[in-house]
């Protein structure tokens, strides 16, 4: 089996937020063709959008995985569904049990349906930067040039954008 490594996001701001994300990161390491490489410290932070919230605690994991992108995609979103989580009633921005996010598959650039990879957003989101940099700063991001470390100090730089209330380890 050809294995990539994957990093995945992980968030949750509702229930027993702890609890999600343990489960999602012992879960990531039970998938088919898929072993658990390393996890970072969980932090909270404020949630991004317009809709009143609690805040969220993220982290983020490595994987290697012989699943294609959308297979891994399709499996992430079951971990959700069995956390909780249902994409068809929740407001986009809202609330969620667990949140889950293909940030980086290997070296590739993914465009299809209902998959972007890189994550379109990871360049300007410290809360993801945060913890995917403790675990891989000099990974070079498919598609920038640039290693997560320097997208992190750059999104520092600019103040942290969207979610910069970084409360810390949590």
């Amino acid at each position: 089996m050809d294995e990539t490594i994957v990093y995945i996001g992980i968030g949750s701001n509702l229930g027993d937020r702890r609890a999600h994300i343990t489960e999602a990161i012992r879960s990531l390491g039970a998938l088919p063709e898929t072993s658990l490489g390393e996890a970072a410290t969980v932090i909270e932070t404020e949630p991004v959008g317009p809709i009143e919230q609690g805040a969220f605690l993220n982290t983020a994991a490595s994987i290697q995985t012989g699943l294609t992108p959308m297979e891994l995609l399709e499996c992430l979103q079951a971990i959700e569904r069995g956390r909780g989580r249902d994409r068809n009633t929740e407001a986009r921005w809202g609330p969620r049990t667990l949140d889950l996010d293909i940030l980086i598959f290997g070296d590739r650039v993914v465009r299809e349906s209902g998959l972007i990879v890189p994550h379109k957003r990871l360049h300007e989101r410290a809360f993801v930067l945060i913890p995917l940099a403790e675990i891989a700063p000099e990974l070079v991001v498919p598609g920038t040039g640039r290693t997560v470390q320097q997208l992190l100090d750059a999104s520092l730089g600019a103040d942290a954008g969207p979610g910069a209330d970084l409360r810390g380890p949590a």
